[in-house]
């Protein structure tokens, strides 16, 4: 039996971002056709984790819509997995990975990118610092991609935060500055960025395809690591 992927978003108070997510799941679905894809939330939104794990059937990979480590991937997820179903095999987290680095390089240009613009890569921040150390992996990613630096810079926790990050850019004599937006749906720290008076940002990741690639590739790896070993673990990211 092909386990059933569920998807553990952060959840959000927007109406916006929570459609986002459900195409994004939509998109991962249209990929597999006749695979089940279920989404789930680990607080705010509807429905939760808690309670998408015990209704679903048969095996499961659980993959984690978050971009980095932190507390929710080190603490909230394997207690929901421990409670309600301590069978399920965990995916890592989704950054970083070139298919982000493609997918965020095509929305800057989207945005109108130019050779001249300095690039932030805006993150929501988190307090511990391999979650930090994967947003500044992706920034470097991105600035290889694009041969010109990337900062990474932080909406919360972080830093430098994203109002440092602006100041030091604005000192510059580059034309303006472009926010790569490291979010995946709108909701408050997109709007954060979008506030934080950048020439131009680019649009959250979404239901962007490369996004829903690499989704099936972290579920992909979950099965393959739990078939190699006795005692499955939580994967890192590739």
């Amino acid at each position: 039996m092909t386990p059933a992927l569920v998807l553990a978003a952060h959840g959000t108070r927007s109406a916006e971002g929570e459609r986002t997510l459900s195409a994004l799941a939509e998109t991962a679905r249209r990929a597999r056709p006749g695979q089940r894809v279920e989404l789930s939330y680990l607080e705010i939104s509807s429905p939760l984790l808690a309670e998408v794990l015990p209704e679903v059937r048969g095996p499961v990979v659980v993959v984690p819509l978050l971009l980095a480590g932190g507390y929710h991937v080190h603490i909230d997820l394997p207690e929901v997995i421990a409670e309600h179903r301590p069978d399920a095999v965990v995916a890592g987290w989704l950054g970083p990975h070139r298919l982000l680095t493609s997918a965020l390089a095509r929305k800057l240009a989207r945005a109108g990118l130019r050779s001249t613009d300095a690039v932030l890569l805006g993150a929501a921040g988190s307090s511990d610092p391999s979650a930090l150390a994967d947003v500044r992996a992706a920034a470097h990613g991105l600035a290889v991609r694009l041969a010109r630096p990337v900062t990474a810079a932080f909406a919360s926790a972080g830093t430098p935060s994203l109002e440092e990050a602006m100041e030091r850019l604005g000192s510059t004599p580059a034309a303006r500055v472009a926010i790569a937006s490291y979010v995946l749906a709108p909701g408050f720290f997109h709007d954060r960025l979008a506030s934080a008076g950048a020439g131009l940002v680019s649009e959250p990741l979404g239901a962007d395809p490369d996004v829903a690639a690499l989704i099936w590739h972290r579920y992909d790896q979950a099965l393959h690591r739990h078939h190699t070993t006795t005692q499955p673990q939580p994967l890192r990211h590739a």
